[in-house]
Formats: C-alpha cells, structure tokens, sequence
C-alpha cells in the first residue's frame, strides 16, 4: 500500500518529526511505500486547497496519516477537511493531539480514525489489517466511530527502540530543514521522561499506558534509550550525506539522566565527530563529571527546565520539586565547566502572582544563565495543568483554541492588569533581568523597566511595536562600551548574554 504522511508545521519553528520518520522505516521494511507532505513556509509556501488537492491526487494514497500536535489541529483540521473533499481515502490522525484530545479529533468529522501513542507496531498492524480487508476495529491504539458511538480501544505495549529500523530520512527534505534551522540538527537518544510535571503530557500518556497494560511504572519500560552505538551510527549517517551541518541539538527530555550513559556517549562521539552539540540536563541530575565529561566531547549547550523562580508555584502548580539553590547551583556547575547553559522559563502560569514572576525574574539575575527563553504558559488537553488552571485561573476558550504559538500572549485571564503587566515582562523579559542583576548597566535598566510599568495599555501598546528594535540600539551601545547585559537574539522570545553574542558574531 501507499501511504502519504501529512506534517503541518505552519507558523512554527521548522521540525523533523521523529515519529514519521521511524513509523515510515517500518512500514517500508514491511514492503510498503511512502510519501510525506511537511507544510512549512520554510520548506515550501504552504498550499491552497486547489494546489493541496492536487498534491493529494498527485501522490495517489491508499491512505493519508497526519502527525499533528495541539498548536497545530485547526491548521490540521482544515486540510484533513479538504482532504475529504480529494479523495475517498481513509484520513487517520495521529501525534499527540490524538492522544491528548482523540474524543474531539473523531468528533470533528473530518478523521476516520486514530492512532495513540507511539504507533510504530500499530499503525503498521493499521495498514496490513487494511491491505488485506480484514478489521481493524479491534486493533490496540486504534479510535474511530463505529455504528455512530465512539470507540477508542486500549493501548498497546511501547514499541523496543532497539528493534526499530533505521530512520527514515529520505522521505523528509533534509537538506532544506538544516539549512532553514541555520545548521542545526535535532536527534533523539531516548524515550520518556522519570517526572510528572503537570504542564508535560508524559503523566497523561504513563497513566493511560499503565491502566490499559494493568502494569507499574517500572513494568512500563517507559523511559527506554538508543544503544550508542546506534546513535553514533546516525550521526555518521548525517554527517556523511548532508552539508552544513554546525550543531546537534539532542532532544531527549532529560539527556542527562543516566550518567553512564552519557559518558559512554561522549567517549564515542568524540571518536568519530568534532561538531559542537546541545543537550537537555535537570538541576537534580548535574553534576562536575557530567560537565566535565560533556565538554570534552565538544557539547557546547547544556539546557535546564527551570519553568519558575518561584518555590510555590513549582510545588503547588507544576510539580516540580527542586530548590533555589540546586538551580543556581547547576548553572554555576555547568559555567564553571565551561558550558553555555540555557534556560527554560514560563510566564502567566496559573495562580501566579506579580511577586511569582519577579521570583522568576530574580533567579536568573542572581544565576545568570548564558541565555534564557521564555513563553506564556498553555494548559495543553489532557494535562493536569489544564485542570488547574480552569479551577485557580479564568481560560479565554476562544483564544485557546485559535493559538499557534505561546510565545506572544497567554490564553488564561488574571484581570487587566496583570495581564497587561505580562504583556510587557513577555516582550522584553531581558530588560527585568538585567535590572535584578549586578551588571554596570543594572541601574539604566532598571530605570527603563520602571518606565515601561507606569505605560498605560494604550501607550504600552504603541511603543511595544518598537522594543525589539530599541533593545537593538541599546545593546549595540552597550557591546561596544564592552559591558555585560542580556539582549533579545535569535528570536523575539530568548534573551542571550552579550559576553557569548559577541564571540559567536
């Protein structure tokens, strides 16, 4: 059979979907073929529905499989509703929306089916139940609507990453994707995640997985790894048919988690690849000979999840139980090693008050991260976040649904003026942490942050069009007095330390 995997990727940073590219591996072992469609202005103008339409009788499929993640299901709903009006192929939907929500994709109309979870063995037993006419109504992982009623069926086992084939690259065009994300190349060593923070879907997903299996977190297997020698293969592969290659970004959720296995790594990267690389860390599992080890395999970038300054909104709203000073301590760990640390950090999260996002604010001026990147809070379905915020904090449904991004505002409603006072913290966060630290510039920066909180709306919104270029101007006159700030680079929503800006440019 033919199968045609659909990827949108619309007004997002350009993605490699690692699910597609194992699942096609697999359905292309088992004989069949393959053909994706990634919609992403970087790749390709994103299509009408004429031009769509025609892409789908051009690629001819027996059936369409989309990938699709919640920021992306109105742009996936469309064309899953322009593919029906194409062609008379079954529509599947899988990614995580059709876990985390797969009662509303059925309910749309527009998908016959879903696929949940990691859906290598299913949706291979999809298609060959398919290709030989028998019933798929039955399969595990599978949805649909059967004689008008619902029916989401239990999951299956998660898939031996190690009796996986090879990724499937060719299907993807690869070359544009590094070029688009400026040589930067994403891999993924691992699955899973130890925590249960309640903004992440991996507490929704073990628990579904462990109520269908009738099994422990332990008999889960849910956090499994990639032998590395299997990994360095791949970036062998990489290195050997693709140009421009600068950065391997590993997008394990925790790459650091198993401290043997990291050296091992480094040992064997070492060996055979001198390209600098980025990794995930946690401040609980970060010690000197980790860094020690990273840095001389060339890692270049340790991130940390650090979400809030504040102790009570990391407890009582995102279960995330670290402290202040571990924080602080991993970061200085990780400098002192010579490792550019980046950090994660949330706004406008449920329960929050001005004082919580000052507590934010006031970590990261006494740590003092290389770089730090911030985005509004999002309840995602299927979380317990969601939960929390409906009861603690008012959710604007109709801009919730509409959003593409959380990088611009937030979809909970804490009143108008501290909405007002997260717009401005959101459009220039750097400028709030150079004030709270001890930089030479702190007091410049702190009489610009107490000018932009006396703004009224209308006057804030007038001159927040500009910040992004008056940050330019500012920084520029500070790098070229040679002092130390954080400005907006790379993107409108990371704040970057002009000491390491500075070397790289």
């Amino acid at each position: 059979m033919k199968i045609l995997f659909i990827f949108p990727n619309a007004n997002s940073q350009t993605g490699f979907q690692y699910g597609i590219a194992h699942i096609s591996a697999v359905l292309k072992q088992a004989g069949h073929s393959v053909e994706l469609l990634q919609l992403c202005e970087d790749i390709a103008p994103l299509p009408s529905e004429n031009e769509f339409a025609n892409m789908l009788k051009k690629a001819d499929p027996d059936i369409i499989g989309f990938s699709v993640v919640t920021n992306q299901w109105l742009y996936a709903e469309k064309l899953a509703s322009w593919a029906h009006k194409a062609t008379d192929v079954p529509i599947v939907c899988g990614g995580i929306h059709a876990l985390a929500a797969g009662e509303d994709v059925l309910n749309s109309g527009v998908f016959d089916y879903i696929i949940r979870g990691e859906a290598e063995n299913a949706f291979l037993d999809f298609v060959t139940t398919l290709e030989n006419q028998g019933d798929v109504s039955q399969l595990r992982n599978l949805g649909m609507v059967k004689n008008g009623k619902l029916l989401i069926n239990p999951m299956r086992q998660l898939p031996d990453l190690k009796k996986l084939p090879f990724k499937d690259y060719e299907i993807f065009d690869f070359q544009k994707i590094i070029d688009a994300k400026n040589g930067w190349v994403g891999l993924m060593g691992s699955r899973g995640c130890p925590f249960s923070c309640t903004y992440c879907f991996n507490h929704s997903m073990v628990k579904q997985y462990r109520k269908d299996l009738n099994c422990s977190f332990k008999q889960l297997n849910y956090i499994r790894r990639f032998d590395v020698a299997d990994i360095i293969k791949e970036i062998k592969f990489l290195i050997n048919n693709y140009r421009n290659i600068k950065m391997f970004i590993f997008d394990d959720d925790i790459f650091t988690f198993y401290k043997d296995h990291v050296i091992e790594f480094c040992r064997e990267y070492k060996k055979i690849c001198s390209l600098p690389f980025t990794v995930n860390g946690h401040v609980g599992v970060f010690d000197e000979e980790m860094a020690a080890h990273l840095v001389n395999a060339n890692c270049r970038i340790v991130k940390f999840g650090v979400e809030s300054g504040s102790p009570r909104i990391r407890k009582m709203i995102l279960n995330r139980h670290m402290k202040n000073e571990s924080i602080i301590n991993a970061i200085q760990t990780a400098k002192k090693a010579g490792l550019h640390t980046s950090v994660f950090l949330m706004i406008g999260l449920p329960d929050e008050t001005m004082d919580d996002v000052y507590d934010t604010v006031n970590i990261m001026g006494k740590s003092r991260p290389g770089r730090f990147r911030w985005t509004f809070f999002f309840p995602f379905p299927g979380t317990k976040a969601l939960e929390i915020s409906k009861k603690l904090t008012g959710i604007n449904n109709e801009k919730m649904k509409k959003m593409e991004n959380f990088t611009e505002e937030s979809c909970l409603d804490f009143g108008k003026e501290h909405n007002l006072f997260l717009k401005k913290i959101g459009r220039v966060m750097p400028w709030f942490v150079n004030a709270a630290s001890n930089f030479d510039v702190s007091d410049y920066y702190r009489e610009k942050v107490e000018e932009i909180l006396k703004m009224e709306a209308d006057e804030w919104d007038k001159e927040s069009k500009n910040m992004l270029e008056t940050d330019k101007t500012i920084s520029k006159k500070f790098v070229n007095q040679k002092l130390s700030h954080y400005a907006i680079k790379y993107n409108p929503f990371m704040g970057v330390i002009s000491d390491f800006f500075t070397k790289e440019e």
